[in-house]
């Protein structure tokens, strides 16, 4: 190692396992020189500090990011690499021109409040952030940040789930219209399934058994994601309608997709699904979304007066009654928050952890608490049966319902009221007595 002064700046120049490193001190201190070359040494054994031949940190930021997107495009799912590339595009605007080893703490912040200042929330800027962390772990520069850069606080919103009537109510206002057929379809397969929305729109005829009645989840968000789910009542009878549909739009072979996407430029809800005409559908690549459809149908209103089912509007396009203030009962209900109802009603059915798993694709239990938000009633009857007050019936007041145990089956009298303890549970020395099997064995002394 070998320290040489530029004019009024300490320079450090070394080597570790055949690496060579150069790199200025920022100093014109010689024992602060010797004391930043000392850190800058163990940080390369340490496996924290960037070659001075590393061209990757030489890049600029927008560059490196690019770079860093291309490698990890064999490791991510399609709609993934979309998602990173748009994320990219404010990185490069800001701060792309920026080499990386020259990137500062202060920088980062200050993309981080202009980013913050244009209304962009925690959540985005710490899929941004994740972005950044990437490149910089890449050149071996995040240990100057990891201190001073932490993820921004994101609330948790593991989803909404509803009540029977809600639930009811819900399937009833979608099956109102035919352009909402299949975000109806859907739903109510979501609902039957746990599956997700992408998961739904990868089926294909050949993932259905016919015979079994059962689903193979091949594709999907995680490996533990990939399984089979036995089809009930209500998601067979989606089945035989989505079969049918098939039928009629010559579209029924095993890799053709049980929700087909359309040709033409009219997107999903705009046209109902009777009015389709054959060429408008290609059964040999899945629907891409049904968002339009399933956001009319959440924040549609209902007219006070005339009951109508319209969009939000300020006066009723029947009746012209007010309806300025009327908000729709499931504004912001989300299609994934189908698949948060019925793991929460599985939860709510006593099912074990490892069933619910088994059919919702879950990897942790963790996840599963996340998303099995059992509602208040049902923990409030969990709780009540810890209680040690009688449970109150029409037939007798005496009885009381337990778990099953020995007990059981002997009735407490009125007069008994709590158990009391009777025997001492210490001899006069002060030590526990012993058992009864061991004071036979005591000496007469």
């Amino acid at each position: 190692m070998a320290l040489k002064k530029r004019g009024n700046t300490w320079h450090t120049h070394f080597f570790v396992d055949g690496e060579r490193f150069r790199q200025s001190l920022d100093t014109s201190d010689w024992r602060e020189a010797q004391r930043k070359e000392r850190e800058l040494i163990a940080e390369a054994k340490a496996g924290k500090l960037a070659a001075s031949k590393d061209e990757f940190s030489r890049l600029p930021f927008g560059d490196a990011a690019d770079r860093f997107i291309a490698d990890r495009l064999p490791r991510l799912a399609p709609r993934s690499v979309q998602t990173e590339k748009e994320r990219v595009k404010p990185i490069k605007a800001r701060i792309g021109g920026v080499p990386v080893w020259r990137l500062t703490v202060e920088q980062v912040r200050t993309y981080l409040r202009e980013r913050k200042a244009a209304g962009r929330s925690n959540a985005t800027l710490n899929r941004e952030l994740d972005i950044i962390r990437g490149v910089l772990k890449r050149a071996k520069r995040w240990h100057h940040f990891t201190d001073e850069i932490r993820p921004l606080p994101v609330r948790e919103n593991i989803g909404r789930a509803l009540t029977y009537e809600e639930k009811v109510k819900l399937l009833k206002r979608a099956a109102a219209r035919p352009e909402w057929q299949t975000a109806t379809w859907a739903a109510r397969l979501a609902l039957n399934t746990t599956m997700r929305g992408c998961e739904l729109k990868g089926l294909r005829w050949r993932d259905v058994d016919m015979i079994g009645r059962a689903l193979t989840v091949r594709h999907s968000k995680t490996e533990a994601g990939e399984r089979v789910i036995p089809l009930n009542a209500d998601a067979w009878e989606v089945i035989l309608a989505l079969y049918r549909r098939s039928q009629q739009l010559g579209g029924f072979e095993p890799g053709h997709y049980l929700f087909p996407a359309l040709k033409g430029e009219r997107k999903e809800g705009q046209q109902g699904d009777g009015e389709r005409k054959k060429e408008k559908i290609d059964p040999t690549r899945p629907m891409k979304t049904w968002r339009t459809a399933w956001r009319r149908l959440t924040r549609a209103i209902q007219c006070p007066e005339c009951g109508l089912l319209q969009d939000p509007a300020d006066t009723c396009s029947e009746c012209k009654a007010d309806t300025a203030d009327v908000k729709s009962p499931f504004l912001g209900f989300r299609f994934h928050d189908l698949r948060h109802q019925a793991i929460t009603e599985l939860a709510e059915s006593k099912a074990s952890d490892q069933t619910i798993m088994g059919i919702a694709g879950h990897v942790s239990k963790k996840m599963l608490q996340h998303y099995s938000h059992v509602r208040m009633e049902a923990k409030r009857s969990a709780l009540e049966a810890l209680s040690m007050r009688p449970a109150q019936t029409g037939d007798s007041k005496d009885t009381a319902e337990g778990y099953d145990t020995n007990n059981d089956t002997k009735k407490r009298q009125p007069w008994e009221g709590m158990p009391q303890v009777i025997e001492s549970l210490v001899e006069l020395s002060g030590i526990e007595p012993l058992a009864s099997s061991l004071r036979t064995r005591r000496s007469p002394s």
